[in-house]
């Protein structure tokens, strides 16, 4: 098995940062990807950004330029650098890793969530 440990939410006013961080352990062969999806009230979970094993990323529309993700490989962890905060960034955050376990068991991973609220 593979976990995912998430910290660095919180409460935040507009216009302000925070980072979250990701460490994965347990079984892992390979990490191919990891990434972040939220998840806001009513809504379904969505992906804000990812990074391939090759350094690669990916963002959605909504968070280009204020959102970056970056990975140390070595280290199985992953971050998210998020700046100039809206409201509708409220949500909560999911670490999703995609992971072999040997060298033909391919899964996907998700942490527990941390909560992510934009208010003034």
């Amino acid at each position: 098995q593979v976990q995912l440990v998430e910290s660095g939410g919180g409460l935040v006013y507009p216009g302000g940062s925070l980072r979250l961080s990701c460490q994965a352990s347990g079984n892992i062969f390979r990490i191919i990807a990891m990434g972040w999806y939220r998840q806001a009230p009513g809504k379904e979970r969505e992906l804000v950004a990812s990074v391939n094993i090759g350094g690669g990323t990916e963002y959605d529309d909504s968070v280009k330029g204020r959102f970056t993700i970056s990975r140390v490989n070595a280290q199985n962890m992953v971050s998210l650098q998020i700046d100039s905060l809206k409201p509708e960034d409220t949500a909560v955050y999911y670490c999703n890793a995609v992971v072999y376990t040997t060298t033909s068991n391919l899964d996907k991973y998700w942490g527990q969530g941390t909560q992510v609220t934009v208010s003034s």
